[in-house]
C-alpha cells in the first residue's frame, strides 16, 4: 500500500488533489447508485472482513456527500456496515498490536482502515444526530398531544443505534492503538474527529434526561479514554467551558463527566483546568453571560457534591468570585465550601492544616450571612442547616452561628427568614446541650460550679509547686550574654576606668574578702549568675583565683582567657553532683509533685470543663429562648410560608422538650380558625403529630400518653385556647380512631378519682369529655348521674371550678352547641341535674367563694339550654336564693344586735337594725341579672326557633293533606302562589316577633314576675354609690342593671342616663369597663336609643386607666366595623391611641385603622377632620406625636386621585388655620403624602394658600422635603418643574413674599411697559375676588367644600348642673343621675332592620 489516509479538516477536502502518497476519493457515487454499491460493500465485508473499508471507502464517502438527499434507510444501512467494520477492527487488532513481527506495510494498512472507518462513522453519526434533532423539532407535541408516527419511530430507532455506535467506539479506543502510529504520535485531526462527534451528541437537549443515561455514560467514558490516552486534556477543559456557556442543561452532565474522568480514569488535572478557567472569568464577563453564569454555578455545586476532596486544591481560584458582582457565583462558591466542610474537613482527625482550612472556610461563610443579596443569605443559611444536620459544625462555633441565625429572623427577605427558622430548628434537633433546661434553671448550677472552681484554684495556688529547672538548662540560656560580659571584662581598660570600677565595687569587695573559703566564694558566684549579675561574678572569680590559688575550682584561671573563664564559671554553676546539691542548699527547697497533687490537677481540669460546658449551655438556652420569642410572633404574619415554617419550628422545639416550648404551641392554636387552608392544615397536622399520635406499647399506654399531653396543654389555658382545642379534639373523636374508647375510659377514671390526680387534671379531664361529647353526645349523656354525683353533689361548694367545668361539659350535649335540627332536646324539670344546680347556686349566694360567680353564670345558661320551662326553674332559684339571704340577715341581726356597723361600713340596714353581707347581696343581684339576660335570650332564640319549627311542620302537614289536586293547582299558579306564600311567611314571622317583643315589654317585668322585685334595688344601689360603696356590690349591681336594660326599650330609656353617669363618674375601673361593654351590647340592640350618647362612649378612650381604654377601643372597634356606629370625627380619639404608652392598646388602635382601611374611602373621608381635631391648640398634642399619628394614617392613602384631592383640601385649610403650630401640622401632613405629578400640580395651583406662611421653618422644611422626594427618578421635564418650584419656595422663605416678584406680575409689568422705578410687587389677588389678608390672620372660606375643614370656635355651653353622690351621712338625697338638660337629644335616627331579618340572624 503506497498511500496514507489523512483525516481531513473538512469533508470536501478528500476529493481535492492531495499531497504525495495522500489518499484522494476517486469516484463519488450518485445517490441512485448507492444501494447497489452498498450491497457490494456488504458482500466484501462478509468475505474480506473489516479491511474492505480500504476499497469501499468511496461508497461511504458518497453517502456523506449525499446525506441530505438519500433515504434514511441508506444512511442506516451504511451506519450498520461502519459499526460492523469498527467492531471487526476491535476484534482483530488486539493480536496484531501485541505482535512483534508486524511489517510496516501491514501497520499502514491497519492504520488506514482504522482512520477511514472512524472518520466515516463519526461524520455519519453527526449527520444523523442533526437530522434527529430537526425531526424532533418538526414532530414536537402539538395541541392534540400526538406526534407523527413515522417520525417518532425513526427517532426511537436512532436512540438505540446511537448507543451501538458509541459502544463500538469505546471498544476500539480501549485498545492501545497508538502503536499503529509511528512513535505512537496520534495526529490531532483524528482525535478531533472523534471528540467533535461526542460533543455533538452532548448538544442534544434531552441528553440530561433519564432515558438518555446509556448514551450519556458512553460519551463520558469515550471522552475519558481520549483524555487519558490521547492527550485531549486541554481540549476537553476548553470545550467544557464553551459548552457550559451555550448549553445550560449540560451542567449536571459535565459535573458527572469530570467526576468520572478524575476518579475512574485518574485525570485529576481536568478539575483544575476547568475550575481555573471559571475562576479567571471576570465580573464583567459573568455579568454579560446570563445563562453561562447559571451553568457555571450549577456545575460547581454538583462537582463539589460528587468529588469534594478534589475541590480543595483549587478553591483559592474560586474564592475570588466571592468579591464579584454575580450573586449566582457567590452562591455556588458558598455551596462548594459547604460540601467540603460536610464531607472532607469534618471530624476530630484533622491535621493542623486541615483545621486551619476549616476555620477559614467557616469564617468566609459567616461573612456571607450578611451578604448584600438575599439569595446568597438564604443559600448560606441552607448550607449551615446541612452542616448542622450532618454534625459537622465545631462546638466552639455553635454560639456564634446561632446568634447570627437569630439575627437573620429580622431580615427583610421572606426566604431568608424561612431559612433562618429551618437552621434554628436544626440547631435544636442536633444540639449537644441540655436544651430541656431554661436559662433560669441553669443559672444556679453554673454559679455553684463556678464557686467550686474558684475554691479549687485557690487551694492549688496555696500549695503550688515551684517549677524545677535544671542547672544545665539555666546555664545554656545564659551562655550567650555571659560570654559577651566575659570578653568585655577581660579586655584591657584605661586606668581611669579601672579606678571607677574599683570605686563602684568597693563595698562588694569588702564583703567578698570576708568569705572564709573557696566554697563560700563559689556559692556567691553562683548566686550572682542566678540573678544575672554577670560582671560581678566574673570579677569575683578573678579575685578568688588570687585569694585561693590552690583551689581546684579556680586553678584554670591561671591563664585568663574567655574560654578558661567560661569553663570555670560552668564548673561553679553546674558543678559535680555533690557540689550541685551543696549549692542548691542555699536556694529555696523545691517540693516534688506527689500523686495527690496530680489528682488535684485532673480534678481542676474536669471542673473547668464542666463550668465551660454550663456556660455554653446557658448561652445556648438564652439564644433558644430569644429565637422562640421572635418566631412565636411570626405565627400571625401574613405570609403563609413563614407561618408554616414557624408552626414547624414550634413542633420541633416541643418534640425536643425545649423549655418554654409550650408557649408557641398554645399561641398557634387559634390558627385553626384561619381562612388560609394551608395554615389551618399545618396547625391541625402539628397538633395531631404532637398530641394525637402518642407513643406506647399498648393501646392503654397510648391513651394515657394522649390524655397526659392534652391535659398539660389545658392546665391554666384561657377560654380562647380551650375553644380552639375543641376543634382539634372534636376532629380526633370524629375520625374513628381505635383509641377513642380507651381515651374516654381513661378520662372518666381521672374525673371520678379512680386514678390519683390533682384537681387541675380533673378539670382538664371533664373538659376533654365535653369536647368528645360534641362529636358523640352519648359520651356525656349516658353518664349524667356520674357527673352530678362527683362534681355537683354534696361537695360542690368545695370546688366551684370543677363544678363550672362540669356544667360547660354538659352544655356540649345541648342543641345550642350542636346546632341540631328537629324537635329540641330538653330534660324534665325534676331531673337530678337541675336540683343539684339550683341547690348549688342558691347555697353559693350566701357564701363568699370567688369562683361561685363563674359557676353560677354557666349553671343558669345550662338551665335555659337544657331544661323544660327554664323560667319556672329560675323563678324558684331566685326565691330560694332570696330566702337564704333573708335567713342570713335574720341570723346576723340576732348575733350582732348590739354591734355597730359592719367592718367595711358598706351595708344596708333596715328599721330593726338587721344587717346584710354586701358580698352575698352582690351575688344575689348577679343571679338576678344573669336570669334576666338568659330569659330574653331564651325567648328570642329558643322560643322563636320552636315557633318557626312548629309553623313549618304545620305547613308541611297541610301541603300533604292537599293531595294531587292541590299540587296541580299550585303548578298552574306557581308565581302567584310563591308571592302569596312569601307574604304569609313574612307576616307569620312578624307576628311571632311581635309576640316575643310584647312579652319582653309587658310580662317579664310585670308585678307578678319575681324579676321586677329586684329592679328598684338595682337602681338604688347604682344611683347611690356613696351609701353602697362596696366594690363587689357596685360592680354586680351595674352589670345586672345593664342586663335588665336588654329586656325592653322602655327599661333601657328609663335607665340610660344612670348608666352613662356610672360610666363617667364611677371611681372603680372595673365598673367603667363593664359599663362600656354593656353599652356596646345595648347599642347593637337599641341603636336609636344609644345614638345620641355616642360622644360619651368615645370619651372613655381618654380614660386614665389603661384597662378601661383597652376595653373602650375594643368595643368601639366592633361597633364601627360592623356598621352599628357611624364613623365620624370622634375617630380622632382612636387615632390618639396610636401613641398610647400601653403597647397592647397601641396594637388594638392600629388594628382598628387596618380594618377601617378595607372600607372604601373611609380613612380618606375622615382625614381632614382628624387633622383639624388633633392640631387644635386646646388639645396640646406635641408635634412629634402628631407626626407619628399622621404618618400611620397617611400610609392608607394609596390612590392618586385621593392624594390630589387631599393636597387641595389641606392647602385650603391653611387659610383657616390661626396659629403657627397649625400651619406646621398642615405642612407636615402634606409632606407625608405619597406625592404624584397630579398632586404636585395641585400643590402649585394652591400656592396662594400657603405662600405667605413660608417664612416659618416648620412650614418651609416639610414642603422642601416634598421636592426632594419628587426629584427621585423623575423625568427631565418634570424635574425642571420641581427645581423651579423649589427655587420659588427658597426665595420666599429667605426674602419674604413681599420681596419676591411672581411670574404673573412679571408678565403684567412687561405688558404695561412700566418704567424702571423701584416698586414693591405684591402677590396678585386671588381669581375669585378674595382680599389678601395679612399673614397669621384667619381667612374667609373659599367655597362650600371648605366649610367642613374650618376649625370651629369652641362654643360656650352652659355649665352642667353639679351632680352629687350620696354619702353615709346624707341618706335622703336625690339619685346621682344626669339631669334632663344633660341628656343628649336624638339627632339622627338609625334605621333598624326588619324583625324578620333579625330573627333569621
Amino acid at each position: 500500500m503506497s498511500w496514507d489516509f489523512f483525516v481531513p479538516v473538512c469533508v470536501g477536502d478528500l476529493v481535492k488533489t492531495g499531497g504525495i502518497n495522500q489518499y484522494v476519493v476517486q469516484d463519488v457515487v450518485s445517490a441512485k447508485q448507492l444501494p447497489s454499491y452498498l450491497n457490494k460493500f456488504k458482500a466484501a465485508l462478509r468475505s474480506q472482513g473489516p479491511l474492505c473499508i480500504l476499497e469501499h471507502f468511496d461508497t461511504g464517502y458518497s453517502v456523506l456527500q449525499h446525506c441530505k438527499s438519500v433515504d434514511l434507510a441508506v444512511k442506516e444501512d451504511t451506519l450498520e456496515l461502519l459499526v460492523q467494520v469498527v467492531s471487526g477492527l476491535s476484534v482483530s487488532l488486539p493480536s496484531i498490536l501485541v505482535s512483534t513481527s508486524l511489517s510496516a506495510a501491514e501497520r499502514k494498512e491497519k492504520l488506514n482502515a482504522v482512520k477511514m472507518s472512524i472518520f466515516l462513522l463519526c461524520k455519519l453519526t453527526e449527520n444523523l444526530e442533526s437530522d434527529s434533532y430537526r425531526q424532533n423539532i418538526v414532530t414536537a407535541t402539538g395541541k392534540g398531544g400526538k406526534k407523527g408516527k413515522a417520525g417518532g419511530e425513526g427517532l426511537m430507532q436512532w436512540d438505540s443505534e446511537r448507543e451501538q455506535v458509541l459502544q463500538a467506539l469505546v471498544q476500539l479506543f480501549q485498545l492501545d492503538i497508538r502503536s499503529l502510529w509511528s512513535l505512537s504520535l496520534v495526529e490531532e485531526e483524528f482525535i478531533s474527529c472523534v471528540t467533535c462527534c461526542c460533543y455533538k451528541l452532548l448538544e442534544n437537549p434531552t441528553i440530561s434526561h433519564v432515558k438518555s443515561k446509556p448514551t450519556r455514560d458512553c460519551v463520558i467514558h469515550l471522552l475519558g479514554l481520549l483524555i487519558k490516552k490521547y492527550n485531549h486534556l486541554l481540549g476537553a477543559g476548553v470545550k467544557v467551558i464553551q459548552m457550559l456557556q451555550h448549553f445550560e442543561q449540560l451542567s449536571s452532565v459535565f459535573a458527572q463527566a469530570v467526576s468520572v474522568w478524575s476518579t475512574e480514569y485518574g485525570v485529576r488535572a481536568i478539575i483544575g483546568e476547568v475550575i481555573r478557567e471559571i475562576g479567571q472569568k471576570s465580573s464583567e464577563e459573568l455579568a454579560r453571560e446570563g445563562s453561562g453564569v447559571k451553568a457555571f454555578a450549577s456545575f460547581l455545586s454538583e462537582v463539589s457534591a460528587l468529588v469534594p476532596e478534589l475541590m480543595i486544591p483549587n478553591i483559592s481560584v474560586l474564592i475570588t468570585h466571592l468579591e464579584g458582582e454575580s450573586h449566582t457565583m457567590r452562591v455556588a462558591v458558598c455551596e462548594v465550601l459547604g460540601e467540603i466542610l460536610v464531607r472532607v474537613l469534618c471530624g476530630d482527625g484533622l491535621d493542623e492544616s486541615g483545621r486551619a482550612d476549616r476555620d477559614r472556610f467557616f469564617d468566609t461563610l459567616q461573612e456571607h450571612l450578611h451578604d448584600s443579596h438575599s439569595h446568597v443569605r438564604t443559600r448560606v443559611l441552607q448550607v449551615y442547616t446541612r452542616i448542622v444536620n450532618s454534625k459537622a459544625l465545631p462546638l466552639c462555633r455553635y454560639s456564634e452561628v446561632m446568634e447570627l441565625a437569630v439575627g437573620r429572623l429580622m431580615d427583610k427577605s421572606i426566604n431568608v427568614v424561612k431559612s433562618a427558622i429551618q437552621l434554628l430548628a436544626a440547631f435544636i434537633a442536633h444540639n449537644p446541650y441540655s436544651c430541656k433546661l431554661s436559662s433560669a434553671d441553669l443559672k444556679k448550677p453554673l454559679e455553684k460550679e463556678t464557686a467550686k472552681l474558684r475554691e479549687l484554684k485557690e487551694k492549688l495556688e496555696g500549695t503550688a509547686p515551684v517549677a524545677v529547672i535544671k542547672a544545665s538548662e539555666l546555664w545554656a540560656a545564659m551562655v550567650p550574654e555571659l560570654l559577651v560580659t566575659v570578653r568585655k571584662e577581660l579586655e584591657p581598660t584605661s586606668e581611669a576606668e579601672k579606678e571607677q570600677q574599683e570605686d563602684e565595687e568597693g563595698g562588694e569587695v569588702e564583703e567578698e574578702k570576708e568569705a572564709e573559703d573557696d566554697r563560700a566564694t563559689a556559692v556567691k558566684i553562683a548566686q550572682y549568675l542566678r540573678v544575672n549579675k554577670y560582671r560581678n561574678a566574673v570579677q569575683l572569680s578573678i579575685r578568688a583565683h588570687s585569694c585561693f590559688p590552690e583551689s581546684e575550682m579556680f586553678a584554670s584561671l591561671s591563664t585568663l582567657t574567655p574560654e578558661n573563664m567560661m569553663d570555670t564559671l560552668a564548673l561553679i554553676f553546674k558543678g559535680s553532683d555533690d557540689d550541685t546539691s551543696e549549692l542548691n542548699q542555699s536556694l529555696p527547697p523545691t517540693p516534688q509533685k506527689e500523686p495527690e497533687k496530680e489528682g488535684e490537677d485532673g480534678e481542676l481540669k474536669k471542673q473547668e470543663m464542666l463550668v465551660q460546658y454550663l456556660k455554653d449551655t446557658e448561652t445556648f438556652a438564652l439564644q433558644v429562648e430569644r429565637a422562640i420569642s421572635v418566631i412565636n410572633t411570626m405565627l400571625y404574619w401574613k405570609t403563609t410560608s413563614v407561618v408554616q415554617e414557624a408552626v414547624q419550628f414550634c413542633v420541633t422545639v416541643c418534640e425536643f422538650s425545649v423549655a418554654n416550648s409550650i408557649s408557641g404551641v398554645r399561641k398557634m392554636l387559634p390558627l385553626v380558625w384561619s381562612t388560609d387552608a394551608a395554615i389551618k392544615d399545618a396547625v391541625i397536622q402539628a397538633y395531631r403529630r404532637l398530641y394525637l399520635n402518642p407513643q406506647g406499647d399498648t393501646i392503654r399506654m397510648k391513651a394515657q400518653t394522649l390524655v397526659d399531653s392534652l391535659s398539660e396543654l389545658m392546665v391554666d389555658a384561657s377560654l380562647g385556647t380551650i375553644q380552639c382545642l375543641e376543634e382539634i379534639v372534636q376532629e380526633f373523636f370524629s375520625s374513628g380512631s381505635n383509641l377513642q374508647s380507651t381515651v374516654v375510659q381513661v378520662l372518666w377514671e381521672r374525673f371520678t378519682g379512680k386514678r390519683e390526680t390533682s384537681s387541675l387534671y380533673k378539670r382538664a379531664a371533664v373538659l376533654l369529655l365535653g369536647m368528645a361529647a360534641r362529636a358523640e353526645r352519648e359520651v356525656v349523656l349516658g353518664n349524667l348521674d356520674t357527673l352530678c354525683s362527683v362534681a355537683l353533689g354534696e361537695k360542690v361548694t368545695e370546688d366551684f371550678l370543677l363544678a363550672r367545668d362540669t356544667v360547660i361539659t354538659i352544655c356540649n350535649i345541648t342543641d345550642h352547641v350542636r346546632q341540631s335540627k328537629g324537635a329540641p332536646f330538653r330534660l324534665p324539670q325534676d331531673h337530678q341535674l337541675f336540683s343539684c344546680l339550683t341547690q348549688a347556686v342558691a347555697e353559693g349566694v350566701v357564701m363568699e367563694d370567688p369562683y361561685w360567680q363563674s359557676f353560677m353564670e354557666q349553671a343558669v345558661r345550662l338551665i335555659y339550654f337544657l331544661a323544660e320551662s327554664p323560667d319556672q326553674l329560675c323563678s324558684r332559684l331566685l326565691q330560694r336564693s332570696a330566702r337564704l339571704l333573708l335567713d342570713q340577715i335574720a341570723e346576723g341581726g340576732e348575733v350582732n344586735k348590739d354591734a355597730g356597723q359592719m367592718q367595711d361600713g358598706s351595708q344596708e340596714s333596715n328599721e330593726q337594725g338587721e344587717q346584710v353581707n354586701c358580698v352575698c347581696l352582690a351575688q344575689l343581684l348577679a343571679v338576678c341579672g344573669c336570669v334576666a339576660f338568659w330569659q330574653v335570650s331564651h325567648l328570642e332564640r329558643s322560643v322563636s326557633a320552636e315557633l318557626r319549627r312548629r309553623r313549618g311542620e304545620t305547613e308541611e302537614r297541610e301541603e300533604k293533606e292537599k293531595g294531587p289536586a292541590g299540587k296541580a293547582k299550585q303548578t298552574a299558579n306557581e308565581s302567584t302562589m310563591e308571592e302569596e306564600l312569601g307574604l304569609i311567611g313574612a307576616s307569620a314571622e312578624d307576628t311571632e316577633a311581635e309576640l316575643i317583643r310584647n312579652i319582653c315589654e309587658t310580662e317579664l317585668l310585670a308585678e307578678e314576675n319575681l324579676l321586677s322585685a329586684f329592679l328598684p334595688l338595682l337602681v338604688r344601689v347604682c344611683s347611690s354609690p356613696g351609701r353602697y360603696s362596696h366594690p363587689q356590690l357596685t360592680t354586680a349591681a351595674c352589670l345586672a342593671l345593664s342586663q335588665y336594660m336588654m329586656i325592653s326599650p322602655s327599661v333601657c330609656e328609663e335607665n340610660i342616663r344612670l348608666m352613662f353617669t356610672v360610666l363617667e363618674r364611677s371611681t372603680l375601673p372595673v365598673v367603667r369597663a363593664n359599663a362600656i361593654i354593656a353599652l356596646g351590647d345595648l347599642t347593637v340592640r337599641f341603636p336609636n336609643i344609644l345614638e345620641p350618647w355616642t360622644q360619651n362612649l368615645y370619651a372613655r378612650l381618654s380614660d386614665e386607666v389603661p384597662s378601661v381604654r383597652q376595653t373602650a377601643v375594643t368595643v368601639l372597634t366592633q361597633l364601627v366595623l360592623k356598621d352599628v356606629l357611624k364613623v365620624k370625627g370622634q375617630v380622632s380619639e382612636v387615632a390618639v391611641l396610636l401613641i398610647d404608652p400601653d403597647s397592647h392598646i397601641n396594637s388594638l388602635a392600629l388594628n382598628f385603622f387596618n380594618e377601617l382601611a378595607t372600607k372604601d374611602n373611609a380613612i380618606y373621608n375622615l382625614l381632614p377632620d382628624i387633622i383639624s381635631r388633633l392640631s387644635d391648640p386646646e388639645r396640646g398634642m406635641s408635634s412629634e406625636d402628631f407626626n407619628t399619628i399622621m404618618k400611620q394614617l397617611f400610609s392608607y392613602i394609596t390612590k392618586e386621585r385621593q392624594t390630589e384631592s387631599l393636597v387641595e383640601k389641606l392647602c385650603q385649610r391653611f387659610r383657616t388655620a390661626k396659629t403657627e403650630r397649625q400651619w406646621c401640622d398642615l405642612a407636615v401632613s402634606l409632606s407625608l403624602l405619597s406625592m404624584c405629578e397630579r398632586g404636585f400640580k395641585r400643590l402649585q395651583e394652591c400656592w396662594e394658600c400657603y405662600s405667605d406662611k413660608l417664612t416659618e421653618p416648620g412650614v418651609y422644611q416639610p414642603l422642601l422635603s416634598i421636592t426632594a422626594k419628587l426629584r427621585r427618578g423623575a423625568k427631565a421635564q418634570f424635574k425642571a418643574q420641581v427645581d423651579e418650584f423649589e427655587q420659588r419656595l427658597t426665595a420666599v422663605h429667605t426674602r419674604g413674599l413681599e420681596n419676591v416678584e411672581s411670574p404673573e406680575m412679571d408678565e403684567e409689568n412687561q405688558k404695561a411697559e412700566v418704567s424702571a422705578e423701584k416698586t414693591v410687587t405684591r402677590t396678585p389677588a386671588p381669581t375669585r375676588g378674595r382680599l389678601k389678608s395679612k399673614r397669621g390672620q384667619g381667612k374667609p372660606s373659599v367655597s362650600k367644600c371648605d366649610d367642613s375643614f374650618v376649625t370651629p370656635h369652641k362654643s360656650r355651653k352652659s355649665k352642667k348642673p353639679a351632680v352629687t353622690f350620696s354619702s353615709d351621712e346624707e341618706e335622703d338625697e336625690e339619685d346621682a343621675v344626669m339631669a334632663e338638660s344633660e341628656t343628649p337629644k336624638v339627632t339622627t335616627p338609625i334605621a333598624r332592620t326588619s324583625r324578620r331579618a333579625r330573627l333569621r340572624n
